[in-house]
């Protein structure tokens, strides 16, 4: 007996050993940070960007979670159901205020890569009072093309410019494919009261109301936004000389420094941005003015004409114009790499023929500026900046509207965070 006594003693000695051995394991195990699948929009929320300092802070013991719409393909089939796709997509499908639905806007979009990226530009800048002209690259794929015509076709505001030029960088295909877009819009039932050209490594900082509120403002009232200067002389070899866009790749000297002719009609001229916020008037002046137009057919040879043709006839008497205007207006916050040190102080993603391919540090700079937009971004190398600006903006957007808020608007949604377990709180969205 006594050895049996022994034994049971020895048995339940281990047996609780190995009870606080089980109990440590599990006390120190980690336990996954998931949602609980308990309603479908749990089961389909990925985390915010964890280093997005410009989000607002989630409430107490709660934490945000993306909408996770990158499951969704962005490769829009012919067939698709439009209705189902905008609300995938989250898409607002309702003008968000009286203010901004009685002054729509016309935007002209360049691309010619990363369908997702442009989606998502579109997305964010969509509101159906609105006009979208989208100049596709003519060496874009056909299957991008196809993709962009199709996602086009479900909204009855957006469509694809009916001439697309081959596009080079600094060339004057480049000042062409917006022309083109212009003589669209200038036939869309919607009557947008200004125009505003964006690429597809653009992304908002303004929200629309923002945008309608700027452009509508003492300072730009019926008045065109062209920021520049008149033309200094480390310039002058853009018009002075004749250049030739090569096989599409690439602008080039046309032969051995050929010298230009003046400017028509004795014109001044200027250099400046290539973006702009344009009056109707002023539209339609560049399209049917004898002087717009020799400007233009003069400006086929020169190189990055883009960059001297909206302000120089924003310079002389069009309606709009603003001919005492240097570097007014908050078109785009860019980062020169020249300027590193002064109006900046780095580029926390990329440099890219001396632009900022921007990363996640850069957007509280972004954000600080105020500008309507800002330029560049890449999500094959960089997503996380898109990521973050993105939930910000949208955040902001819908901070602003005056009129009830549709669940399929939001990206994100805030979830309970109890003993490491992420339970959706139903309704706390922004």
């Amino acid at each position: 007996m006594v050895q049996l006594e022994n034994t049971k003693c020895s048995f339940l000695f281990c047996l609780g050993i190995c009870i606080l051995i089980c109990s440590a394991i599990y006390l120190n195990a980690k336990i996954p940070n998931t949602p609980i699948p308990s309603t479908d929009l749990s089961s389909q929320t990925t985390p915010a960007p964890q280093s997005c300092d410009i989000l607002p802070p989630a409430t107490p013991g709660f934490t945000w979670q993306r909408k996770d719409c990158k499951k969704i393909s962005y490769e829009t089939k012919p067939d698709a159901n439009c209705s189902l796709l905008q609300s995938d997509l989250h898409f607002i499908t309702a003008p968000l205020s009286k203010e901004e639905e009685d002054f729509p806007l016309a935007f002209i979009i360049t691309i010619h890569k990363e369908l997702e990226t442009f989606v998502r530009l579109l997305r964010a800048t969509y509101a159906p009072q609105n006009v979208y002209c989208i100049h596709i690259d003519a060496k874009a794929l056909e299957e991008y093309k196809t993709s962009v015509r199709n996602l086009a076709g479900c909204f009855p505001n957006v469509f694809v410019a009916s001439i697309n030029e081959k596009v080079t960088y600094a060339g004057f295909s480049r000042l062409q494919a917006d022309i083109n877009c212009m003589k669209d819009l200038v036939k869309s039932p919607t009557k947008w009261k200004r125009v505003i050209n964006l690429c597809g490594q653009d992304f908002p900082i303004q929200t629309n109301l923002e945008l309608v509120r700027y452009m509508q403002g003492s300072e730009w009232k019926d008045r065109n936004m062209t920021p520049g200067i008149r033309q200094p002389p480390t310039m002058k070899h853009r018009t002075d000389f004749q250049y030739k866009e090569v096989k599409g790749t690439h602008v080039a000297p046309k032969g051995k420094g050929q010298k230009k002719g003046p400017p028509p009609h004795n014109l001044t001229m200027y250099f400046g941005t290539a973006y702009y916020s344009l009056t109707r008037p002023f539209v339609e002046f560049v399209l049917n003015d004898k002087v717009a137009k020799d400007l233009l057919e003069w400006s086929r040879d020169t190189f990055s004409p883009d960059e001297h043709y909206w302000v120089t006839l924003n310079h002389m008497k069009a309606p709009g114009s603003y001919v005492e205007g240097e570097w007014e207006g908050n078109v785009r916050a860019i980062k020169w790499k020249d300027q590193e040190g002064t109006v900046h102080q780095g580029c926390k993603g990329q440099y890219i023929r001396d632009i900022c391919v921007y990363g996640i540090g850069d957007l509280p700079w972004l954000i600080e500026k105020e500008s309507m937009f800002a330029n560049k971004f890449e999500t094959a190398n960089f997503p996380e900046a898109l990521d973050c600006l993105e939930l910000w903006h949208r955040h902001k957007v819908l901070q602003h509207a005056t009129v009830p808020i549709q669940p399929s608007w939001r990206l994100t949604t805030e979830v309970e965070v109890i003993n490491s377990t992420l339970i959706l709180k139903p309704g706390d969205c922004f």
